[in-house]
């Protein structure tokens, strides 16, 4: 499973002009199933979500996690992170889950995040959404849990 994980100061995801979810200070998590992903990878995937010390602590370290802060979680698929460009200018996506694993999987890490933080947000799988943000820092940092 892939994820782009984002520390963010604000951020929101809409489909049609209708905000789907919105979070304050968090990570925005764009996410991604691979054809051999499984329960398991969504559940890791999770875990290291809620352990990821990329906010400052009282020294200015990024030693704190999101748990530890008390922020949100936006949390978007993106099968697009599958891409690859190897043969050409054309993107291919076939790295990408078929779209009912994708969904099944997706909703896999949505169900671990929502037992396990008290702020979490989706978009909508499949959907042509529209997702704006304020980077902190900037911190982006990839992610890929087998």
């Amino acid at each position: 499973m892939i994820a782009l994980v984002q520390r963010v100061a604000r951020a929101q995801v809409s489909i049609g002009g209708a905000v789907r979810g919105r979070i304050g200070a968090g990570l925005l998590v764009f996410v991604c199933a691979e054809p051999a992903d499984g329960e398991a990878q969504a559940g890791k995937l999770v875990d290291k979500l809620l352990k990821l010390r990329i906010f400052g602590d009282e020294a200015g370290k990024m030693n704190r996690s999101v748990q530890d802060m008390q922020g949100g979680l936006l949390i978007v698929s993106q099968f697009t992170l599958a891409a690859d460009t190897a043969g050409g200018n054309r993107p291919s996506f076939s790295g990408a889950a078929a779209p009912a694993l994708g969904r099944a999987l997706y909703d896999a890490v949505l169900a671990h995040a929502r037992a396990r933080h008290p702020d979490v947000q989706a978009g909508e799988f499949g959907a042509d959404m529209q997702v704006e943000l304020v980077n902190d820092g900037p911190v982006t940092i990839p992610l890929r849990v087998n």
